[in-house]
């Protein structure tokens, strides 16, 4: 799965990891795995940082075939 999510945080006012984080209920380390590919949120996760993030899931999340 390949994400979106560090230059889409960026594009939304320079949100830190923290600050995204802090919104979407996880710990920093985790928005950092998140971003670096290396945990794969759940669905519920997924959602909130869409929403957060003002981007479409599929824009931020997608599967490599």
């Amino acid at each position: 799965m390949k994400n979106k999510v560090k230059v889409a945080r960026i594009e939304k006012g320079n949100l830190t990891q923290g600050e995204l984080a802090k919104l979407v209920g996880v710990t920093r380390q985790t928005m950092n795995l998140i971003e670096a590919q290396k945990y794969n949120p759940t669905i519920r996760v997924c959602l909130i940082i869409s929403r957060h993030l003002e981007r479409p899931l599929d824009e931020l999340f997608w599967i490599e075939d």
